[in-house]
């Protein structure tokens, strides 16, 4: 949703900004969290109920929160409270974290394999695959049997496909020509 994207991305940045001046490590963590809390459907549900207050809505989203919270985020949580704009929470949170990773000139990256990878396959596929993208991954890894064999690996806009399903339909397009 390019909307979303437009109206979140000044709090992101906003956000990242303080981060930079603090522990970004922490702050990746916490605004992970806020994120994750602004996601769910029930905290959006309370926040957009006309019967609470935004001092109530405040109260609760603040005490949702496990990780240390610094002055700025309970004053970030409030302009976003007043602004009606909670449910940017989620894409705030995916900006922030685009934002570390350039700073940091890295990138997600989302490998699906066929089966079972353990850590020591992974470590050698990120390693080869930052290699082949120039620059470090921060791997996410889940399982696909539909795949057949091999990974599909998707970072950012660029996607490697070495799946036999993949190959499979790359013949069968070859064959159907």
């Amino acid at each position: 949703m390019a909307e979303l994207a437009t109206v979140a991305r000044p709090y992101a940045e906003a956000l990242f900004r303080v981060a930079q001046t603090g522990d970004m490590a922490a702050w990746s963590e916490l605004v992970s969290e806020l994120g994750r809390i602004g996601a769910n459907p029930d905290v959006q549900d309370f926040a957009r109920n006309p019967n609470v207050t935004a001092p109530q809505v405040a109260e609760t989203l603040l005490s949702l929160v496990r990780s240390p919270m610094p002055a700025e985020v309970k004053n970030f949580i409030n302009v976003l409270i007043e602004n009606r704009r909670v449910s940017l929470l989620p894409e705030i949170g995916e900006q922030f974290h685009v934002l570390k990773n350039a700073q940091e000139g890295a990138a997600d990256a989302a490998i699906t394999s066929a089966f079972e990878i353990d850590g020591t396959q992974v470590a050698q596929l990120v390693s080869t695959l930052e290699k082949k993208f120039g620059r470090k991954l921060n791997p996410t890894v889940t399982v696909d049997p539909s795949l057949i064999g091999g990974v599909r690996v998707v970072v950012g806009d660029e996607v490697l496909d070495t799946s036999v399903r993949a190959k499979l339909q790359q013949m069968h397009v070859a064959l159907a020509s």
